[in-house]
């Protein structure tokens, strides 16, 4: 018979390893989520930390596999090109900007982003001259699309790194978007595809469900 303090003992050691379990993968969360240094100021703008974004996307942060991972280019071109995630660091010029990302929740971050021109990345596809917008595609099926007069004018990036950092998976590793003077709708993470089109009436995730296809930050997110 199995007396009453073994019971106790038995119950104390198992809650003992559960706290230590626990414990143990809270820690592997924070160091994943912690172990880097980022910037925080950049050109005498303080900058927002990466902790400041809000977790709002549609299906939840995507695991990319880079190693097997195409961006696509295609649509409206003459030649269709599918990049490695290697191929676009290397084979393109890399540029930064401090961008501040307002998102229609209330709430903003301005960060330092690095990526490569969208206008480059498109451009050795050889895009046809009927082309007018560029849908951007994302891994959970997420899409939004912007004028290409507007992308060439702004000199928008596909981002790689922010404040310094390789894009954790929350933030859209390995590209997102930055849309400056839009709202957050149409930073797009987690691209994986390019598409030129001539449509400028076509309309996104959020902007099929009523968001201004527009989505200038002077003006409101909702309705066209």
């Amino acid at each position: 018979m199995i007396s009453n303090s073994s019971k106790v003992s038995s119950a104390i050691i198992l809650v003992l390893v559960v706290i230590v379990l626990i414990y143990g993968a809270s820690q592997i969360n924070r160091l994943n989520r912690t172990d880097y240094v980022e910037v925080r100021e950049y050109q005498g703008v303080r900058l927002s930390s990466i902790n400041d974004f809000r977790e709002n996307s549609i299906r939840g942060p995507q695991e990319v596999n880079v190693s097997k991972y195409k961006l696509e280019i295609n649509g409206l071109v003459e030649t269709p090109i599918n990049y490695t995630y290697t191929q676009v660091l290397e084979n393109f010029t890399s540029y930064k900007k401090v961008v501040t990302l307002r998102c229609v929740e209330g709430w903003s971050a301005t960060v330092l982003w690095e990526g490569v021109r969208v206008s480059e990345l498109i451009n050795l596809a050889n895009p046809s001259e009927d082309t007018n917008i560029i849908i951007f595609h994302a891994e959970d099926g997420y899409t939004t699309s912007l004028p290409l007069e507007y992308i060439k004018q702004n000199e928008l990036i596909l981002a790689y790194k922010i404040n310094e950092v390789i894009l954790p998976k929350e933030n859209g590793y390995p590209f997102q978007l930055v849309a400056e003077s839009k709202w957050g709708y149409k930073w797009c993470r987690w691209v994986t595809k390019l598409e030129l089109k001539a449509d400028l009436n076509y309309e996104g995730y959020w902007e099929s469900r009523g968001y201004s296809n527009s989505a200038d930050i002077d003006e409101s997110f909702w309705g066209n």
